[in-house]
């Protein structure tokens, strides 16, 4: 009998002990993601650079964890090293390419474009290896766990926009980031330990990514995160200048721009707790696809509120904030109950590989959109990736891969 204390063979206390470890050292790891655009208008100030060329600030993270996730899923790691360990080295390389940035000068852009390509790839080391070190604690209840993984790093990616917010310059944004992400890296290494349903490391095997790949469940569950990935790090990148830019249509200064952005961001943190509870007892397949359908009506309508008060403008990102982010750790969740256990790493790893090389067209995208046809017209061309994604949640919940889901919920 399972008794009051635990859940199954697993302390109960373990468990929530590794849940907020984990968690937070996530949250604080993941403020090195938008460190760079957050103060994205003082760099294009400070070194001279365009929108399409502040851009690149972003990207370049995005270049980098997607080098990252395939180099360490083609050669094993992600199976073979311990995930908390993993998730310790590149949080620790991360805030040291991260710092770095404070040294590049008008001259030397072209550096800051490489210290930021080293920290994607570290980050392709810390963002999967969590979502693992979570999935070896829970078996019962994973999916709300993800889902508080998942809103811890949207709030860590939110929180530059904070530290923007209450007044530092643009280099106290930068070692502000890096210090959280130390600190990330110790908490990690010092609270948390392997959990029951951690796999044993395996020696690497091309035959994983295959068979990976041939399996059903995993494919459907990666075309969902793509079509979820196509409009998520497009928004949270450009919504600060889409607010900016709205606000400026109308006279007003916005100075209220940065704190909006990081409840924006931020409420996904939240969004993503409750349908992680919601998809364990309703299904994932559901939950995402809801999510999808709102986060997705939300783009286009954005350009129904541009150049609109904020009180009809703030609510709308507050919505699509909470859904454009609330069925992510789903799809994660979806991939580890789908792919054989051996295999858990290297899945997850070449689904977000995928998932962050997809954003190099979004995120290139918004600001071509924008250049064309005005900042009005930036999002809608969004909604293309959750349409795609709905289809391919319904294809999933009627195949019978639904079965290993939430519990045979689907």
């Amino acid at each position: 009998m399972t008794s009051a204390a635990t859940i199954g063979s697993t302390p109960i206390i373990g468990q929530r002990r590794a849940l907020i470890g984990i968690a937070l050292s996530q949250l604080l790891v993941l403020t090195l993601w938008f460190s760079a655009a957050a103060i994205a208008p003082q760099l294009r100030d400070q070194w001279g650079l365009s929108f399409g060329e502040s851009s690149w600030l972003t990207l370049a993270v995005q270049i980098g964890f997607v080098v990252g996730a395939f180099t360490i899923a083609v050669s094993g790691l992600a199976d073979s090293v311990a995930a908390r360990k993993l998730f310790t080295v590149a949080a620790l390389v991360g805030a040291a390419s991260n710092v770095a940035v404070i040294f590049v000068t008008a001259d030397t852009v072209a550096l800051a474009y490489g210290l930021r390509f080293v920290t994607g790839v570290a980050l392709a080391g810390a963002y999967p290896s969590g979502m693992k070190a979570m999935a070896g604690w829970f078996q019962r209840g994973r999916g709300m766990a993800l889902g508080v993984l998942v809103g811890a790093l949207t709030i860590g990616s939110a929180g530059p926009h904070l530290i923007r917010g209450v007044g530092l310059d643009w280099r106290g944004v930068i070692i502000g980031a890096s210090i959280f992400a130390v600190a990330g890296a110790v908490l990690m290494i010092s609270t948390v330990s392997d959990g029951p349903y951690e796999v044993a490391s395996s020696p690497f095997s091309f035959h994983h990514v295959g068979a990976a790949i041939r399996n059903r469940g995993v494919r459907l569950s990666t075309y969902g995160y793509l079509g979820h990935m196509w409009e998520l790090y497009a928004m949270w990148t450009w919504t600060a200048a889409f607010l900016a830019t709205s606000a400026a249509e109308r006279g007003d200064e916005g100075g209220w721009v940065p704190f909006a952005t990081f409840a924006i961001i931020a409420i996904g943190g939240p969004a993503s707790y409750v349908a992680g509870r919601m998809a364990d007892r309703h299904g994932r397949t559901v939950v995402a696809g809801g999510a999808m359908a709102i986060s997705g009506a939300s783009a286009v309508a954005t350009a129904l509120v541009f150049g609109r008060s904020p009180l009809l403008v703030i609510p709308l990102f507050l919505v699509w904030g909470a859904t454009v982010v609330a069925d992510s750790a789903q799809f994660s969740t979806m991939v580890t109950e789908t792919a054989k256990e051996e295999r858990r790493g290297t899945a997850l790893t070449l689904q977000t590989g995928l998932g962050f090389l997809l954003t190099l067209v979004t995120i290139r995208g918004v600001p071509v959109f924008a250049e064309a046809f005005g900042w009005q017209w930036a999002f809608p061309w969004l909604a293309l990736g959750p349409i795609l994604g709905i289809l391919a949640m319904i294809r999933l919940r009627r195949s019978p891969e639904a079965r290993l889901l939430a519990g045979g919920v689907g």
